[in-house]
């Protein structure tokens, strides 16, 4: 069976898609699979020119927003490379990004398309204060999702909180399917070390959707109380400076260092003790899938695909987002409590391998294309 995996990104890119789809393929061996990723390149900026049309609504209506225009030329785009690279046909195409599902379906009319959505850029948005709730660009983009309903052969999500949230946009939310991502565990390996001060880890996008100016609060919050720590900040993004000066203004800057971008944050993450995201908004949330891989006790909100995650003080621990007292006040139990830590990540080690293996997605993938078998 031919397969395409049709990403937006390449698969090069940080996030959950990224760390799980390019490790499929050596799950799918030749000659019962042969499977092919795709993605648009970044540097492929305003080629396309196709006049674009969905079957559910208007966009036109919304076309006043710069947001949306750029959405419909990054569709265009997508269209143009993937008529230009693909010449060859598939057995089955599963999409990984609205953009991409909706172009394969255009191109690949006769072929079955998967579909699998697993974030919501409008949610993100919203939070990153972009677009406002309700607004020309939300109600643009949450129209996508029933277009994709119509296009596809068969819709996924990460999360049953991500599949409540797809529901009212949806006719049949009934027939949304939920497969969680899964990670190759062979790539996160705990490794038996002892720091003498605890260090914190957390690893996403600066964006204000990740709460990280609540967790810089928090963590100024138990230098307050005389608690020793170091935050280790791994990542990038538009309010890196606007963090540093947080950092600074709270009096924790040296308590906390700045990492940038890092390709393979799994690689050194086994040395840390704590994760903690405070994210705002997570459909699955796979950044705590990989830390518990690496045995770090798990702490974030009570949100999203977070909290499917975490059963609050088994393996891990879960607070209310925006409450930068209730997390400083979960960080503090596991820095203090060494065997409780212990504890909490010794279970969030058994959970992500028995429910977020690599090979367990492989199972739930290979059952839904074979009903695609020609």
């Amino acid at each position: 069976m031919k397969l395409l995996q049709a990403l937006f990104f390449p698969p090069e890119q940080p996030g959950g898609v990224s760390s799980m789809i390019p490790y499929l393929q050596d799950k799918f061996n030749p000659p019962q699979w042969e499977m092919e990723l795709f993605s648009l390149p970044k540097r492929i900026r305003g080629k396309g020119t196709d006049k674009i049309n969905f079957h559910t609504f208007n966009w036109h209506k919304y076309e006043q927003s710069a947001i949306v225009r750029k959405y419909i030329q990054t569709y265009r785009d997508y269209l143009w490379w993937t008529r230009l690279r693909l010449q060859q046909t598939y057995d089955l195409i599963h999409a990984h990004h609205p953009i991409a599902g909706l172009v394969m379906r255009e191109v690949y009319p006769d072929t079955p398309v998967v579909q699998s959505i697993h974030s919501s850029y409008e949610r993100e948005l919203i939070l990153n204060g972009k677009i406002k709730e309700g607004g020309l660009e939300h109600r643009f983009l949450c129209s996508l999702y029933r277009e994709l309903e119509h296009r596809a052969d068969r819709m996924f999500t990460v999360s049953e909180s991500f599949r409540d949230y797809l529901s009212p946009h949806v006719e049949h939310p009934g027939r949304i399917g939920v497969i969680r991502n899964g990670f190759d565990d062979t790539r996160f390996k705990p490794i038996p070390h002892h720091n003498e001060v605890v260090q914190l880890v957390t690893v996403c996008r600066l964006v204000p959707a990740k709460g990280l100016d609540v967790l810089l609060r928090a963590c100024a919050a138990l230098k307050s109380r005389g608690l020793s720590y170091v935050l280790h900040i791994i990542g990038d993004g538009p309010i890196r400076q606007e963090l540093e000066e947080l950092a600074i203004e709270l009096g924790i800057y040296d308590e906390t260092i700045f990492y940038g971008y890092t390709l393979h944050p799994e690689e050194f993450m086994p040395f840390f003790d704590i994760f903690v995201l405070p994210s705002r908004a997570e459909a699955f949330g796979s950044v705590f899938a990989e830390a518990a891989l690496c045995k770090l006790a798990l702490v974030g909100t009570n949100i999203g695909g977070i909290a499917e995650q975490i059963e609050d003080e088994v393996n891990g621990l879960l607070v209310q987002p925006e409450d930068h007292l209730a997390l400083a006040g979960a960080l503090e139990k596991v820095i203090l409590d060494k065997a409780y830590r212990s504890r909490l990540a010794e279970a969030g080690l058994d959970k992500a391998k028995s429910c977020y293996s690599l090979d367990r997605v492989v199972d739930e993938l290979k059952n839904t294309y074979l009903q695609f078998k020609p």
